[in-house]
């Protein structure tokens, strides 16, 4: 084998469009990076001319590349990783690296050559390049035949200044922006199907995801707190989530049950729980709350109850899901590795105390004058000193300074 080292290109569509901002937004997928690949035989992670260049360690074989393409597609902010090799400027060397390169996308029947130089200090052209490298390879495929429109594959040939880089395995990423570029949120997280997909999605918009867990216990068992630990472990490999404040709701569930009309219970639930969700942004020094709401798909998520509860709090409460329906949050959880876990039977406190006719279109008179007879201050304050927080790997994070 010539003397070329195997490496993976990540490339990048939204980041590139940032202007003056764009080095900052490439150095945070860098950083994010360099964290998540933490566990690999990476030799080097840089900048380099528009991509950002992943280099292996020479010890690294075909199948740990595979590995580490997979787990780099699934970091937002990556728009395509492409596997290959580095070499040296040589015309011989790049064609050598091409042929190789070929042997990892399995089956093909056409191929077409794309070169792009971006120093005029390389004397060979772009076309120049295409020809050269199209004609070595036709002699090493002979069965294969040049294509250029819609190919099987693309062999990209990249010469950059000191170097040259060549690939052929090309994987779609996930896209969106890098985590930690987009500030933070904190995300109200169950342990069912919809609120791990909401997280994902404003992770995927660059924002540090920090989670506020409702548990029903002491009046339930705390069943659902290991799912969503669950659910956090899968997050964390793409480093979409940072850690998760566990919340013993069960008891002020019930004293709400006892104290306001059964059709305002959930109404009252809810707001609770903003309040509280909203005193722990502050902590973390997050800008809005996230939930995985979708739009009539439950009582609570009318648009007079979402109003209802939207009006207990004084920051932005996104809903990414607003205008997704189940099969679609089902298709996404499945992609995401999170629809098996949150499938699980578990009593959280979105089961606890449920009245029979929960009210569809609440009047905020009715709900303020129901919630005059709740010691919420005090609720709060006690919540506060009662939550329990799990950490998880997210390179764009950092604790709060108390």
């Amino acid at each position: 084998m010539s003397s070329y080292q195997r490496i993976c290109l990540v490339h990048y569509h939204e980041i590139g469009l940032k202007g003056r901002n764009r080095s900052s937004f490439e150095t945070r997928l860098v950083r994010n990076l360099e964290g998540l690949l933490r566990s690999y035989p990476i030799a080097e992670i840089k900048r380099i001319s528009g991509r950002i260049l992943v280099l292996l360690s020479s010890e690294a074989d075909y199948a740990l590349v595979c590995q580490v393409e997979e787990a780099i597609r699934m970091v937002p902010g990556v728009a395509r990783v492409s596997c290959g090799y580095r070499c040296d400027r040589v015309l011989d060397d790049m064609c050598a690296a091409a042929s190789d390169a070929l042997q990892d996308v399995g089956e093909f029947e056409a191929f077409k050559v794309a070169a792009r130089r971006s120093h005029t200090d390389f004397p060979t052209s772009s076309m120049e390049m295409n020809q050269i490298v199209g004609a070595y390879l036709c002699d090493s495929y002979p069965h294969a035949k040049v294509k250029m429109k819609d190919p099987d594959v693309v062999v990209g040939v990249e010469v950059i200044q000191g170097a040259s880089y060549v690939y052929a395995r090309s994987l779609r990423g996930i896209g969106g922006l890098p985590v930690g570029s987009s500030g933070r949120l904190v995300c109200l997280l169950s342990s069912g199907i919809d609120s791990p997909v909401a997280t994902w999605k404003m992770a995927r918009r660059g924002a540090v995801c920090i989670g506020v867990h409702f548990s029903g216990r002491p009046a339930a068992e705390g069943t659902s707190e290991f799912l969503v630990d669950d659910i956090a472990h899968v997050l964390e490999r793409t480093g979409c989530i940072a850690r998760v404040y566990v919340v013993p709701f069960g008891e002020y569930q019930r004293q709400i049950a006892a104290s306001v009309p059964p059709s305002l219970r959930v109404i009252m639930y809810r707001r609770l729980m903003f309040k509280v969700a909203q005193e722990v942004a502050c902590k973390e020094h997050a800008r809005g709350l996230v939930t995985g709401e979708s739009l009539g798909q439950v009582a609570s998520q009318t648009i007079d109850n979402i109003a209802a509860t939207d009006e207990a709090v004084d920051m932005p409460v996104l809903r990414p899901l607003i205008g997704t329906d189940k099969l679609e949050i089902i298709e996404q959880a499945e992609k995401l590795g999170t629809f098996v876990i949150s499938s699980q039977d578990a009593t959280d406190c979105c089961t606890l105390f449920m009245p029979r006719n929960p009210e569809t279109h609440a009047k905020m008179d009715a709900v303020l004058h129901a919630e005059e007879s709740l010691p919420v201050e005090r609720w709060i304050a006690e919540i506060l000193e009662d939550v329990e927080v799990r950490d998880y790997f997210c390179p764009a994070y950092k604790k709060p300074q108390l």
